[in-house]
């Protein structure tokens, strides 16, 4: 039978009604899945527009491009963790913990050199005053060290600060002479300045900047640096001169990394299940500029969480890198564009309902956490029915309070939405929202003839519907829809109707069918459609085989048999799968025609159903008898045809 469904987007649009949508910001952000099971460091580098991306469990660095489209991976780096480019983006340095190495990669190419050995366990690294500066050594014998980069043979100096529990975590402005080392791990943790002008750094300041220090990261100026520890509840600020506290960016429970745009935006990220996962600031700002909070890709109740020191920015701080993981293990990496761009919300209320060619009034609102300007403007379209692709309306400007409203009068009825959109501009991200007003349309009339008419199988029928006033649509479909699961609802004409409205198709009936008229409206005239349902019989054949002779009597044909021979009723009707055809027997008697009590029997796959009547006919000399085959609605099997009666045959007995 006939099957009718609604799809995903008609479902989605039934639940969400005239709710005012809120639209994708104009760069989508993405996620892609990166094939490690761990992360130590991320660093971006712009004049490739790469990724790096190190495993330390894996033992390689990963290499994806902006998209997180995965390039290269680099192995044989067991345990690396630490990060840094070279200033001009040209080398990479990757801290190669269990081989004692720091990595120098080609990022050209992506191809390891000639790594440095610098000694036990290097961790991290980072440039300053010329050199490049590693934290290393084993649990309890934490130092410093580094390695020329100006002269050819590259020296490398070990024991420069000593005194670090275990290997420190390093990081310092470019062009600095300032490095700052934090202890990871402890509690308290400490992190400290140095003064590496000489290449010999000379401890300038220390303090304890919290509990389990997980990240730090200094300022592109050098005179703050950010740390992120495991406690307390949001991103301390310390100056690198004496690391006197310099303020803090609130953010949540567990902060885990922070890093910095080279034009000072602050992004810092906690390692929480139930709580944004990172937090975008302007320097010094007191209200974040926007928050991420990760979806739940894992199969726990949490969602998924930040690595640990795993943020980075583009150097032209149009994007932000993250990695996340889930509770299965997976991790991704996920890229947010235009970061540094305030989020900026927009709603849009439209009235339900309202009536066409009248006046009515959109009202909306735009929120962002840096307020607008007064008297921004934004961009207003209306689509309906005859401007399918959007008509620009005069834009609106947005008040003091973030509220607008306009007013316009819809020439087209139906389903009209009304979109609003704000481009954004350097300080804020684009937004845009929509909602749809129901306006009214006035009825036509549509009309389909042959209803509930039945016709012999095959047969040719004319079907005409009738149109009545439009306003430009004068186009009609016809379908036809056949009773059976395996004839699906099909187009069987489209046209305008003439001049007196009609539009009229033949189709030949081999099933039942329901036909339907429809007219999809127009900007004045609702949709309409008319439904007829026609029954179409079977053809049925019934033969009989096995008599003597024929011989016309008592007003009829009949077959003559002798008592010796066992009547063939063969009949043939359209093949349906199950179908059976009802067998009916009478015998004549004093005037009257007497039943037996019918049976049914099925169709062989060519239509054919073949019944011998059995018995002693001897008893039956003299007897009248008549049989029919009939297909019934229902009770055949099927309900693909309308009630069919076969013609009676009948016989009679010799000796």
């Amino acid at each position: 039978m006939r099957k009718r469904s609604l799809t995903a987007a008609t479902t989605l649009a039934v639940l969400i009604g005239s709710a005012a949508l809120a639209a994708p910001s104009a760069f989508a952000d993405s996620s892609s899945v990166l094939p490690v099971k761990k992360t130590g460091d991320l660093v971006v580098d712009g004049a490739h527009q790469q990724v790096f991306i190190s495993d330390p469990a894996n033992g390689k660095i990963v290499v994806t491009d902006y998209t997180g489209k995965v390039l290269k991976e680099l192995p044989s780096l067991p345990g690396v963790t630490g990060l840094e480019l070279s200033a001009d983006s040209g080398t990479l340095y990757a801290a190669v913990r269990d081989a004692n190495q720091i990595a120098v990669i080609d990022t050209a190419t992506d191809t390891p050199g000639t790594p440095f050995t610098v000694g036990d366990r290097p961790v991290s690294v980072a440039v300053a005053g010329g050199r490049l500066w590693f934290g290393y050594g084993a649990t309890g014998n934490g130092d410093i060290g580094s390695v020329d980069l100006v002269g050819e043979q590259h020296q490398v100096t070990l024991d420069q600060a000593r005194g670090w529990y275990g290997g420190p975590i390093l990081d310092a402005a470019p062009g600095s002479t300032t490095l700052l080392a934090g202890e990871p791990g402890l509690s308290p943790s400490a992190v400290a300045s140095y003064d590496v002008s000489t290449g010999t750094p000379t401890r300038l300041a220390s303090a304890e900047v919290g509990s389990n220090l997980r990240d730090l990261a200094v300022t592109p100026d050098g005179k703050d640096v950010i740390t992120a520890s495991g406690a307390p509840y949001k991103h301390p600020v310390f100056k690198t001169a004496d690391m006197t506290p310099d303020g803090s960016y609130a953010s949540d429970t567990y902060p885990n990394a922070v890093a910095i745009a080279p034009d000072g935006t602050v992004a810092a990220g906690v390692d929480g299940w139930y709580n944004p996962d990172i937090f975008v600031y302007k320097p010094g700002g007191t209200t974040p500029l926007r928050t991420y909070d990760f979806p739940n890709t894992g199969s726990t109740s949490g969602a998924d969480e930040l690595a640990d020191s795993a943020l980075a920015w583009a150097p032209d701080s149009s994007r932000l890198f993250a990695v996340s993981y889930n509770s299965n293990g997976v991790y991704s990496l996920r890229v947010f564009t235009s970061p540094a761009k305030a989020a900026t919300t927009l709603t849009v209320d439209a009235p339900a309902t309202a009536a066409r060619a009248k006046q009515l009034t959109v009202t909306g609102k735009v929120t962002s956490s840096v307020p607008l300007p007064t008297g921004t403007r934004l961009t207003v379209t209306r689509t309906d029915v005859e401007s399918p692709r959007g008509k620009a309306l005069t834009p609106v400007a947005v008040r003091a309070d973030g509220t607008f409203s306009f007013t316009d009068t819809p020439p087209a009825g139906g389903k009209v939405t009304y979109t609003v959109s704000y481009a954004g501009d350097a300080d804020h991200a684009a937004a845009s929202a929509s909602d749809s007003v129901s306006v009214s349309r006035a009825k036509t009339t549509l009309t389909l003839d042959n209803n509930r008419k039945v016709y012999d199988y095959g047969k040719a029928v004319k079907f005409t519907a009738h149109l009545g006033t439009t306003y430009k649509n004068r186009t009609v479909e016809i379908w036809a829809d056949p009773y059976g699961g395996d004839k699906p609802d099909r187009l069987v004409k489209s046209g305008k109707v003439d001049s007196h409205g009609n539009l009229s198709v033949t189709l030949n009936l081999w099933r039942d069918a329901t036909v339907t008229a429809k007219f999809a409206g127009d900007a004045r005239y609702q949709p309409a459609s008319a439904r007829v349902t026609v029954g179409a019989r079977v053809s049925i054949s019934t033969s009989v085989g096995n008599q003597y002779k024929s011989a016309y009597a008592w007003g009829q044909t009949y077959s003559y048999f002798h008592t010796n021979k066992n009547p063939l009723i063969t009949t043939k009707m359209p093949y349906y799968p199950g179908r059976a055809q009802k067998f009916e027997f009478q015998v004549y008697y004093q005037g009257t025609w007497y039943p037996g009590d019918p049976a049914y029997f099925k169709l062989g796959s060519d239509g054919v159903s073949r019944v011998q009547i059995t018995g002693d006919h001897s008893k039956d000399v003299g007897w009248r008898f008549r049989i029919r085959s009939s297909y019934i609605d229902g009770s055949s099997g099927d309900i693909v045809n309308s009630t069919t009666n076969g013609p009676w045959k009948y016989f009679t007995f010799t000796r």
